[in-house]
């Protein structure tokens, strides 16, 4: 073929590379972003999904998971989200690594933009872009990640059976995961950074009342230690006043009850979302306030956060899109 033929062929492919178009694009991976991709590609939707700045999402960043079905022995994170990237993979999904920084959802089909210039045009999406967990900014957080600090008491507190632990936060999320870990736990230690609990008074009782649980009012975290795993943390007590007073508490488990913060920055002018920013879904389905755009995972849910439930809103979500594709001849 003749230089010239070649490299026309060449800039033809480039181009075609950086302008794509699909009936379904999923932003964002992890449980609800792949299993949504998975039962798509079986709908032959032919799904294009880009796995954003944390392929698989929190789970990669999970040791051990011992609460998804069909792991009776336990699985690591990872691996995980490995298995269910490959088994999209294996009903043709069409996984890209890349972030959406641009979204026009003002008309149909939709336009997408990555961080690297891809366009993207889609009859529907699928927004599967999760919730961080909000941390303290204690460099010792990312040390212990997965060896002691958790963001997630019902995904981890199983392995602190008859441990010590503490929970970090004053309002309910705090208190329930101080009452979850209670149950399993032999000591867990409540750290609230001001002088009262911003719980409601019936959360507030229930802690009060668990005798294994302690709380310590006006306690601020100043960093972590351990070997090779968690050991404790250094607390300093009423901050900056006279009465300051610097400790150590020997725990197995640090875990963080602040808050989560959804991923929805590039969605905020668009779509209907909560007062926090997860993303406002219709009923029992994943269809958002915009026709053709649904919702699935930690994204648009608040108060479960587990792999198992973002896994379940996916394949919702794929099913919407399916049937929404139908009705409008797609």
């Amino acid at each position: 073929m003749p230089w010239e033929k070649f490299h026309w062929h060449l800039r033809l492919k480039i181009m075609e590379e950086k302008n794509l178009t699909t009936r379904c694009l999923i932003i964002g991976s992890g449980p609800a972003g792949f299993t949504a991709a998975i039962y798509a590609s079986r709908a032959n939707v032919n799904p294009l999904l880009f796995e954003g700045y944390q392929p698989g999402g929190q789970l990669t960043t999970t040791t051990e998971v011992e609460n998804f079905p069909g792991y009776p022995n336990g699985v690591t994170g990872p691996q995980l989200m490995e298995d269910l990237r490959n088994q999209a993979l294996r009903f043709g999904a069409d996984i890209r690594p890349g972030y959406i920084n641009k979204i026009d959802l003002s008309k149909r089909p939709f336009v997408a933009e990555t961080d690297d210039g891809i366009t993207i045009t889609a009859e529907t999406v699928i927004i599967s872009t999760g919730a961080s967990a909000k941390y303290l900014g204690l460099e010792d957080e990312t040390k212990y990640s997965g060896l002691g600090v958790s963001a997630c008491a019902t995904c981890d507190g199983f392995f602190y059976r008859g441990k010590k632990v503490a929970v970090v936060g004053g309002g309910d999320t705090a208190c329930e995961e101080a009452l979850y870990l209670s149950n399993l736990a032999s000591e867990v230690y409540l750290i609230v950074r001001r002088d009262v609990l911003r719980a409601s008074k019936v959360m507030q009782r229930r802690v009060f009342e668990k005798e294994n649980i302690k709380v310590y009012f006006n306690t601020q975290t100043q960093g972590l230690y351990g070997a090779d795993f968690l050991e404790g943390a250094h607390m300093v007590e009423r901050l900056g006043t006279p009465d300051e007073v610097k400790f150590d508490l020997a725990i197995d488990g640090f875990f963080l009850a602040i808050g989560h913060k959804p991923n929805t920055e590039i969605f905020r002018p668009l779509l209907d979302l909560d007062e926090v920013g997860y993303v406002k879904v219709q009923g029992d389905s994943t269809r958002t306030n915009i026709e053709g755009v649904f919702a699935a995972g930690d994204v648009a849910d608040p108060h479960y956060r587990q792999a198992i439930t973002a896994a379940g809103m996916g394949c919702k979500a794929a099913l919407d899109v399916e049937r929404f594709l139908a009705e409008h001849q797609v």
